[in-house]
């Protein structure tokens, strides 16, 4: 599993707009390698926000 399907999986799990420091924590990733992968995923679509800071999958 790469760190994107990681990252999206700890989102449905959540059930709610998570942030970036949530999601590592969540994850076990590295801060820096979450927001790297949420910096692309923003810019293909895969990510939303529906409140400031937080992020949730663009699909539910």
């Amino acid at each position: 599993m790469n760190e994107k399907q990681q990252i999206l999986e700890a989102m449905k799990k959540a059930g709610e707009p998570l942030n970036a420091g949530k999601i590592a924590e969540l994850t076990g990733l590295d801060r820096k390698v979450v927001d790297k992968t949420m910096t692309a995923m923003k810019k293909d679509g895969s990510i939303v926000s529906p409140v400031r800071c937080k992020w949730e999958p663009a699909e539910k």
